[in-house]
């Protein structure tokens, strides 16, 4: 019979012991692989309602210069100050709009017509022409176009003038720029005369090297804030980072609750380990009069441990998955977020530092009763 052997048998002999000491684990390695998923999971969301790839810069007024409004001068100011990047200038407002006898509120975009195509993307029809009465309109409002009335071709009245959609936008998610999903699109010509506004609320610089960025804003705020701020001026790749190192905290700080959880229950494997060592000091000391090594009894009784973290987190994991499905689904609304890669390497830390917490607590008994004396463990009573 190997030491193994005798370790697997002295686990089951006590199964009661044992199966408390790995159902620690399994709510450890389960605790771990859970919060880590969900926090990894909000990392995943962020990622995929921000469109931005770090590639845009905002300039918008500074704060109490200009009524809040940039002036066709300081749009042109910012053209030649980006070069051959695209700035693009864009106005916003809430309105009520009318289709057929539905009523509802919308928030429309104005962009120059010539622009909308270096911003937005259609899926279906065409982009409105700078002359025309022709809006765009966002993909939710198309989906809910059963309680709105927005589809294809459909006419929009807003104030007393009345548009049509001549084009579906593809999705493109929560942006720091605009988000046109749940908003209508008009070419600027047609805002401009119907609000009475010659005036922009901010410009999108699409700059087409992602490393010339700093340039850039050095240019813009050269040309802008020589004197005075009259602009702000920020980039999404800055705002990117803040955002991914917070979900990145929020990550490592969930993980840091579950590796609590586990070492918690490390310690009940090391109560369990102690009791084990206490229990057996005669046959440790009958071994020990036969012949066996310290290293081999110490090795025996790290198996136990061993045989407890590998059924532990074998449990675990398997319950982690059920867990992490249930936490996407539930606190992030996308359960296919637990087949990410990255989300799956959460179970398998959690089963590998419940393994490790597992032999880690069995080294002190071990080695406690390895160094004990054989001719006193036999007299043990």
């Amino acid at each position: 019979m190997t030491f193994f052997d005798l370790a697997r048998r002295n686990v089951s002999r006590h199964w009661l012991r044992s199966s408390l000491a790995v159902i620690g684990i399994v709510i450890g390695v389960i605790a771990i692989a859970s919060l880590g998923i969900m926090g990894n999971s909000i990392s995943l969301m962020f990622g995929d309602m921000v469109t931005d790839v770090g590639d845009t810069i905002i300039v918008s007024p500074a704060t109490g210069v200009g009524g809040g409004k940039l002036t066709e001068r300081q749009v042109n100011d910012i053209t030649r100050a980006v070069g051959s990047n695209v700035a693009i200038p864009f106005s916003t407002n809430a309105d009520k709009i009318t289709v057929g006898d539905k009523e509802s509120g919308a928030m429309i975009y104005a962009i120059p017509a010539g622009d909308i195509v270096s911003l937005l993307e259609v899926e279906s029809g065409a982009y409105p022409k700078g002359t025309g009465t022709g809006c765009l309109i966002g993909s939710q409002l198309a989906a809910n176009s059963r309680e709105n009335g927005l589809k294809l071709g459909a006419r929009v009245r807003i104030g007393d003038e009345t548009l049509r959609v001549v084009g579906v936008l593809k999705e493109r998610g929560m942006g720091f720029d605009i988000n046109p999903d749940y908003a209508i699109v008009v070419p600027y010509a047609w805002y401009s005369n119907h609000y009475d506004e010659d005036e922009y609320d901010q410009v999108i610089v699409k700059v087409r090297d992602v490393n010339d960025i700093d340039a850039v804003k050095e240019s813009i705020e050269q040309k802008m804030n020589r004197r005075e701020d009259t602009v702000n001026v920020m980039d999404t790749r800055g705002i990117l980072e803040s955002i991914f190192a917070a979900a990145d905290s929020i990550t490592v700080f969930l993980s840091g609750i579950g590796a609590i959880s586990l070492i918690v229950a490390g310690v009940s494997i090391l109560n369990v380990m102690l009791m084990s060592v206490t229990e057996r000091i005669k046959e440790i000391g009958v071994l020990r009069s036969i012949g066996t090594r310290r290293s081999e009894v110490m090795r025996m009784f790290i198996y136990e441990a061993l045989i407890l973290g590998l059924a532990g987190a074998a449990i675990g994991g398997v319950l982690s998955f059920v867990a992490g499905y249930a936490v996407t689904a539930v606190f992030v609304g996308n359960p296919d977020y637990l087949f990410n890669p990255t989300s799956l390497l959460y179970i398998v830390f959690g089963m590998a530092f419940g393994v490790l917490t597992s032999v880690a607590s069995g080294l002190y008994p071990a080695w406690k009763a390895a160094q004990l004396n054989p001719i006193q463990a036999l007299r043990h009573e």
